[in-house]
């Protein structure tokens, strides 16, 4: 099976949990001997791994002739969608990225569309011009399905489809009920159920997410199928050990700091720990749109002294600050899945999640919230933080789930889809 894959992301240009997927996925696959074609926006960075090809699609519309564009988004898309520009990162809403009209020089600069040539001046503008290219790639290239992940490679995988005539199975790791709760972004939830609409297959990460899809947006729940996410043997391999200093407990927060993953949750809940544990060490890892005012609710709670913002941390960073945490916490208001709770088990690390979340249908011995409740997340933290044999109850029953997640399997399960 050779696929034809559209994504917005992939190691080590990641954002979050979505590039680690598509690594994930795209390793299984080709280990497998499916090759694959992975379209980014822009690549700087060689092939990783055998049988895989990695397409930027900046190039391709840089070198294409007006002429060779036959498959114009403007004849795909709802006339809804081709309406006035507005800033976008592809998990930040109009909300919360300020609603404004900017220049590409004003991006943030993790924002690894800032440095491409050729992209306009806001996402939605990406988007169609990555579908553009979808359409350009599908006529050059051969291959048996169309795999796209999430809403902005929704009018790729269309011109894709249109110009070969393959399958478009959609990917749904993040719904914009889950990045926004009821406050969306409706051009955004437009494309995302057009795309839902228009695809052959949808493959959602957890059961919560296919309920959310079914009931948000109006999709035949039997068109959806669930793939969980899962841990390669290479990640579970190479895990970073330090040595923590002194004997203080360390409680760890690692996601975006926005609406959808709870920060202020968490913080609320540090303060009701700290009364009773004053020496525990709360680390917040991460960036978004609303750290301003964590840093400012933390400052109200006079926490500030064992409480710590590192911002956005990537590769051995992420590593060494799971290695140091003895308790990571994923307090998400909304969650299709969640694979940081994976990866901090495992370096050993005792979990807390929300039910809120896809992950909690596969960890049935974690220990699990619901979002809001603060007393119940901080009573945990402490039966966790002060007595040892249950940390080390959870640990051990940690090893034992992460054996059965592994994107081999997973992508068994994907190659079915693709042959419905």
């Amino acid at each position: 099976m050779r696929v034809l894959m559209f994504g917005w992301e992939f190691p080590p240009v990641v954002s979050g949990g979505l590039g680690t997927a598509c690594y994930g996925i795209t390793k299984a696959l080709t280990g497998l001997g499916n090759p694959v074609l992975f379209v980014m926006p822009r690549i700087e960075l060689s092939r990783p791994f055998p049988l895989l090809t990695l397409i930027s699609a900046s190039d391709i519309l840089n070198a294409a002739s007006e002429r060779e564009k036959p498959f114009p988004e403007d004849s795909l898309l709802p006339p809804s969608l081709l309406s006035a520009p507005i800033v976008l990162r592809p998990y930040l809403n109009a909300r919360q990225s300020g609603g404004e009209h900017q220049g590409p020089r004003d991006w943030p600069a993790d924002s690894y569309l800032a440095a491409g040539e050729g992209y306009g001046v806001d996402l939605f503008t990406e988007v169609r011009r990555y579908g553009e290219a979808g359409g350009l790639i599908a006529a050059r290239e051969t291959f048996d399905v169309i795999h796209g992940h999430d809403w902005m490679t929704v009018p790729a995988c269309l011109a894709a489809r249109q110009a070969s005539g393959k399958p478009f199975i959609l990917q749904i790791h993040s719904l914009e009920y889950d990045r926004s709760g009821e406050e969306i972004n409706e051009r955004i939830f437009e494309l995302e159920r057009f795309g839902m609409e228009a695809a052959d297959q949808i493959i959602a990460v957890s059961h919560y997410t296919k309920t959310m899809i079914v009931s948000r947006y109006g999709i035949a729940p039997e068109k959806i199928f669930v793939v969980y996410n899962a841990l390669s043997h290479r990640e579970a391999g190479e895990i970073y050990h330090t040595r923590r200093a002194g004997d203080d407990k360390v409680v760890l927060f690692m996601g975006r700091i926005t609406f959808q993953k709870g920060p202020d949750y968490f913080i609320a809940a540090a303060a009701r720990v700290l009364k009773e544990m004053p020496e525990v060490t709360f680390i917040m890892a991460g960036s978004g749109d609303m750290m301003p005012r964590m840093v400012e609710l933390v400052a109200e709670l006079k926490i500030g002294k064992r409480f710590h913002f590192t911002g956005f941390l990537q590769g051995s960073q992420v590593e060494e600050a799971f290695a140091r945490a003895d308790l990571y916490v994923m307090p998400s208001v909304s969650e299709p899945f969640g694979l940081a709770p994976l990866e901090a088990m495992m370096y050993d690390v005792p979990v807390i999640i929300s039910r809120q979340s896809g992950v909690s249908e596969v960890l049935k011995h974690a220990l699990k919230v619901d979002f809001w409740d603060v007393d119940e997340m901080a009573n945990k933290m402490i039966a966790v933080l002060k007595y040892p044999p249950l940390a080390g109850e959870l640990v051990e029953r940690a090893r034992e789930e992460l054996k059965n997640l592994r994107w081999e399997k997973a992508v068994l399960k994907i190659l079915e889809v693709y042959k419905v």
